[in-house]
């Protein structure tokens, strides 16, 4: 597969990230299928296991609900905007990643051989 056409198939992938949001509000649902919290798991199933209850707090998302505090009672356009910019900047961040990665492996095994 060449480069271009991962970048146009990524580009696509982010921008039906709002979906996320749009099928659970279409289908009465309560919310994106495994993204409840440790409290929405124990009410669906009665209780929350010991360990994810532990784990809960961990780690804080930078972005909780893929857009700004306070951007709940947007509407779905706005939110929808924000889950794009979300998408892409999770893309870019992992593109770079990457490659700043695969520039240090490169250069590694450029000293390593005689």
């Amino acid at each position: 597969m060449n480069t271009r056409r991962l970048w146009i198939i990524l580009l696509v992938i982010a921008l039906l990230t709002p979906l996320g949001l749009w099928l659970p509000a279409r289908l009465g649902a309560r919310g994106a299928w495994g993204e409840w919290a440790a409290e929405d798991l124990g009410k669906m199933v009665g209780f929350v296991p010991p360990r994810l209850a532990h784990l809960a707090g961990l780690w804080k998302a930078p972005a909780p609900d893929y857009a700004p505090p306070g951007w709940e009672g947007r509407p779905l356009a706005a939110q929808s905007a924000a889950y794009i910019v979300s998408a892409l900047v999770g893309v870019a961040v992992c593109a770079g990643a990457m490659l700043l990665l695969s520039r240090y492996l490169v250069r590694r095994q450029e000293k390593r051989a005689p």
